[in-house]
């Protein structure tokens, strides 16, 4: 009776085996392997290229209509983001509110994770303001303060909220605002924390103190007039005291006195 052959446990040779068996199925995982590190390589390197072009590009424009090139033909890329900002303040410069607006706009569709978001919102809310569009503005200063608190936007848009309340006559909400700024950042003359810098935080707190100088001191409610006390019946009143007697003239010593007839 046959007998089957004996397995090897010699590594050396199973991996010969494995490889003589699945040679094919290797040769090709490696192939592809190598093509998606040559393309990732070279996608990096024309990245790297493509920036630097872009940013070499947007150090040398001037004029809204250099910024837009760049934005057209380096969409994507960290200059042509920053294009977009260097644009609205050009507009801007030139009190072309809308416009800067609408380059804002474009901006925080593209890039709604960038970094500098906030800082294209608050650039907004003040062309707004420039536009009289004061509630439009006054939105967006609420929704910067409440959706970026730990950023340096938020103490900014903060405060730009005060002469706008002031203006609609809100007073208590501008009062409220600059009291919540003193209690946030560091009021000038606190010491500071160890190898802390508190320069902003204290340039907020006198802005803050500021604006509380120029405000009314809120009024205090006035109370009811007190009530009458009630008056004490008659009968049971104590007696007023008599008036005085007038005084009498004093009898003079040499007068003679009159004598009663007989």
């Amino acid at each position: 009776m046959p007998t089957a052959p004996p397995t090897t446990t010699d590594p050396s040779v199973e991996a010969q085996v494995f490889w003589l068996r699945f040679q094919k199925e290797i040769a090709a995982a490696l192939i592809v392997a190598i093509v998606a590190l040559i393309g990732f390589t070279g996608y990096r390197l024309y990245a790297n290229r493509r920036d630097a072009k872009a940013a070499e590009l947007l150090g040398a424009a001037r004029t809204p209509q250099e910024y837009q090139d760049v934005i057209a033909r380096y969409s994507g890329t960290p200059a042509g983001a920053s294009a977009y900002l260097l644009l609205a303040e050009k507009q801007r410069s030139e009190k072309k509110f809308a416009e800067a607006n609408a380059a804002l706009r474009a901006f925080i569709d593209k890039y709604p994770e960038h970094e500098f978001l906030p800082t294209a919102q608050l650039m907004m809310a003040a062309n707004l303001e420039a536009l009289d569009k004061n509630d439009e503005a006054l939105a967006i200063y609420q929704q910067v303060a409440a959706k970026y608190p730990n950023t340096f936007s938020a103490p900014l848009a903060m405060i730009s909220q005060v002469p706008l309340l002031k203006a609609k006559g809100r007073t208590e909400d501008a009062r409220r605002i600059c009291e919540e700024m003193l209690t946030k950042y560091r009021m000038p003359g606190q010491p500071a924390e160890a190898g802390h810098d508190d320069r902003m935080e204290t340039v907020w707190a006198a802005e803050a103190m500021r604006h509380l100088r120029s405000m009314k001191p809120p009024e205090q409610p006035k109370l009811p007039p007190a009530a009458a006390a009630p008056g004490v019946p008659p009968m049971i009143a104590a007696p007023k005291p008599a008036p005085a007697a007038p005084p009498v003239p004093p009898v003079s010593g040499g007068a003679p006195t009159p004598q009663k007839p007989r």
